[in-house]
């Protein structure tokens, strides 16, 4: 469906053979219809990450990958992550989620997707694809001023903001715990790790004021990792305790997915909403 331009920031793009002739052909055909396209992809990856220091942890391959389709590319530096995961389309439409462009993360993992035909969402993502473009590092990047943007979804009026990281990273932090505390109801978790102490400290305490239901799924073997680092951290042990409280008090459901390593089998649940 795009008529003018394609930019993609992606954290993570390693399709096996079939899957990437199919990109490849639609790419292709796009490009000979005249078609912009541009890529953007996490780079730095160590050969070996330090996943306690916080460094990348995704496998190799994606420089190769995306160049390979031969399209124009910036690697966005960092030794942390360039998190993004999302396609604009002639600056009207966005195509987004929690999901990676991998083989695992379209048949193993589960995913949230979220296509957005809207002009004005459109363009916040597309002017936090022309910062990472622009500057090729992730730092200093998502200080975009964003307002609420009505929607209208099954015929249903909707008001609707994106944010984005880091630049806005505090602020989502803290516009995420407002709305736990804001509850009247419910508070409905799904989410890889729960590890915001922000969000921690809000739900415990929705959950001793007892007037809100809690419940959700998380996923419990790549938790226990986060346990591990919390546990080398004095300032983060209180965590710990804290979210197993909230686990057991709000009865949470965890997942038990293939531990974490950059070649082996990723069927890690990676949806992300609240």
């Amino acid at each position: 469906a795009a008529k003018q331009t394609l930019a993609f920031a992606i954290y993570d793009m390693r399709f096996s053979d079939p899957l990437r002739a199919q990109l490849a052909a639609a790419l292709r055909d796009r490009a000979e219809a005249g078609l912009e396209i541009r890529f953007c992809y996490d780079a730095d990856k160590p050969p070996q990450p330090d996943l306690a220091a916080g460094q990348d942890p995704a496998p190799a391959g994606t420089g190769a990958f995306v160049q390979s389709l031969g399209y124009p590319w910036r690697r966005i530096a960092g030794m942390k992550l360039m998190h993004s995961k999302f396609v604009v389309r002639d600056g009207q439409a966005v195509w987004t989620g929690s999901a990676n462009m991998t083989d695992d993360a379209f048949t193993l993992m589960e995913n949230n997707i979220v296509e957005i035909d809207s002009q004005p969402l459109a363009s916040y993502y597309a002017q936090n694809f022309e910062q990472l473009w622009e500057k090729q590092n992730f730092e200093h990047t998502g200080d975009i001023h964003t307002e609420p943007v009505p929607l209208t979804f099954s015929n249903q009026s909707a008001n609707a903001r994106v944010m984005f990281s880091p630049g806005c990273g505090l602020e989502i932090d803290s516009e995420i715990a407002r709305r736990v505390r804001a509850a009247q109801r419910r508070v409905r978790i799904c989410s890889l790790l729960i590890n915001s102490g922000t969000l921690i400290g809000e739900l415990g305490n929705l959950l001793r004021r007892g007037h809100v239901a809690v419940d959700g799924i998380y996923d419990r073997t790549q938790m226990e990792q986060v346990y591990v680092q919390w546990q080398e951290v004095p300032q983060n042990r209180w965590k710990i305790g804290a979210l197993q409280e909230i686990i057991a008090r709000a009865g949470l459901i965890g997942k038990n997915s293939t531990p974490y390593t950059p070649a082996g089998r990723h069927n890690h649940l990676v949806k992300k909403y609240h």
